[in-house]
């Protein structure tokens, strides 16, 4: 039970990444409070959390509300009275397309969702973080980071970049309280989150380039699981990181060094 006693954050918990991390950090002993926009899409994760002997609840709140974040975290500590972990994992891929035709409202919302929401999520979750120390990982991926070839996600690039940036300002900046904070970059994963993307003329704009033997050189093209990626999630958690942080951890097979 790498997490007992321990109470955990996921935020986007309702599918993929977090969905299996908030499972995972229940099964190795931790409190879970998964966060999402609706009810509907936690409850799978919830019911299966607790039908599995352990303890979850549910949060409702959009992660770019400043009051519904705040309300959410207080929420925790009224249940459990302390808060170890937060894994910032929800957002969304927004809308790719040619910079002419990417609107300001498509540009603003891509933002306030990824980085506006990572920040208020932290914001709001350090000051019980401080009490006893703790752990904050942050969902970033390989675009922005080491990947530029996905033309036209320029508005999801820049908050992907960004949350880099943000993890290393603030891991200095709560090292002294004993937190840890530390962002990873996943490439492909087979989650749902690509059937909201929103693609609009990319063609005109795309370099063509072929890969004959996949895009992901450790798996020959296979994406990773949200199970695999929970396990990252897990390491960077748990006392077993220790003495990491202001850190970023490509987890992609390989594909970003390719596809740079």
């Amino acid at each position: 039970m790498q997490l007992a006693d321990k109470v955990a954050l996921v935020t986007g918990a309702g599918s993929g990444i977090a969905k299996a991390t908030a499972k995972l950090f229940a099964k190795e002993g931790a409190k879970v409070a998964a966060l999402e926009l609706s009810q509907d899409e936690l409850k799978d994760t919830v019911t299966e959390i607790n039908k599995n002997n352990g303890e979850a609840i549910p949060l409702i709140a959009d992660i770019s509300q400043p009051e519904q974040m705040q309300q959410a975290i207080q929420a925790i500590i009224d249940k459990w009275g302390r808060l170890d972990i937060v894994f910032a994992n929800a957002g969304i891929n927004g809308v790719w397309a040619p910079i002419e035709e990417l609107t300001p409202e498509d540009w603003d919302k891509t933002i306030n969702v990824n980085l506006k929401g990572t920040f208020l999520t932290v914001k709001y979750a350090v000051p019980y973080l401080k009490r006893q120390g703790g752990s904050v990982v942050i969902t970033s991926s390989i675009n922005g980071t080491r990947t530029f070839s996905n033309t036209g996600a320029t508005a999801y690039s820049c908050t992907k970049a960004a949350q880099v940036a943000f993890t290393k300002m603030v891991a200095l900046e709560l090292a002294k309280h004993r937190i840890r904070v530390n962002v990873i970059c996943p490439g492909a994963i087979a989650t749902n989150i690509n059937q909201s993307t929103q693609r609009v003329d990319l063609e005109e704009i795309e370099e063509p380039v072929e890969f004959p033997e996949g895009e992901i050189p450790l798996t020959d093209g296979k994406p990773g699981t949200p199970e695999q990626v929970a396990q990252l999630v897990l390491f960077l958690s748990s006392d077993a990181s220790s003495h990491i942080t202001g850190t970023e951890v490509w987890i992609d097979g390989g594909e970003s060094l390719l596809k740079a």
